[in-house]
């Protein structure tokens, strides 16, 4: 089975962040890094070389496969910013009908610009997905 190269290490989140291009995209980038500190309780660390992560769960599937994950997290990525919120967005409706301008993927919420969206919805999703999260993996 393949190794997930996806795994917490010790780089420089600052280092990173302050490596991010475009000025506009790093402002946001320190904002959601604020925003999920306070969120999760928890300090910000590195996962593989462009995802900045909190906290962690361990996950076991049916099919055997397990491993360690963080509870939320985020990339300034080119095209968007990528925050990740891993209970999905199934349960949130109500939320993702007022967060304002955004794409999706299974876990991934894309937005291109930190004001395109309500902050204070965001941080209300943020704090239900950590929260879904730590109530079902503990």
């Amino acid at each position: 089975m393949a190794e997930l190269k996806t795994t917490p290490n010790d780089a420089n989140v600052q280092a990173f962040l302050d490596g991010v291009e475009d000025e506009k995209k790093r402002q946001d980038a320190y904002a959601i890094l604020e925003l999920m500190k306070e969120v999760s309780g928890e300090p910000p660390k590195m996962w593989g070389p462009s995802i900045v992560g909190f906290g962690a769960y361990h996950y076991k599937y049916d099919s055997g496969r397990e491993g360690d994950w963080f509870l939320t997290g985020f990339s300034p990525r080119k095209q968007n910013l990528t925050l990740y919120i891993m209970a999905g967005f199934s349960r949130y409706d109500d939320l993702m009908g007022r967060l304002g301008k955004y794409k999706t993927g299974k876990s991934c919420l894309y937005i291109k610009k930190l004001e395109d969206v309500d902050q204070g919805v965001l941080k209300e999703l943020v704090e239900e997905s950590v929260g879904y999260m730590r109530a079902r993996y503990g």
